[in-house]
């Protein structure tokens, strides 16, 4: 009787990439007050439009691919302190 083969899965580049930091609506918003900039002029910072940063402030749409890449590099750049995990609260 023929054995079965075991099939070997690789996990693809894309899969293993985890995000550096998960931006949320108060963590865009809290980067851009900590840089003193109106949405207007992050937005510029950014290469977006200003409607974009509202919608992520609002929590309408959240940054992802290469806004998510900017974020982080704006955030260094500035030493603005967060967490690459949220902190978990015993409630």
């Amino acid at each position: 009787m023929p054995t079965k083969e075991k099939k070997i899965t690789y996990p693809t580049r894309r899969a293993r990439k985890l995000p550096k930091y998960e931006w949320d609506a108060d963590k865009v918003k809290a980067l851009r007050e900590f840089l003193e900039l109106s949405q207007t002029e992050f937005a510029d910072e950014l290469g977006t439009l200003q409607q974009t940063v509202s919608y992520w402030e609002c929590g309408n749409h959240y940054p992802k691919g290469m806004s998510v890449k900017i974020l982080n590099l704006v955030a260094e750049k500035a030493k603005f302190k967060y967490e690459t995990k949220p902190k978990k609260t015993d409630d």
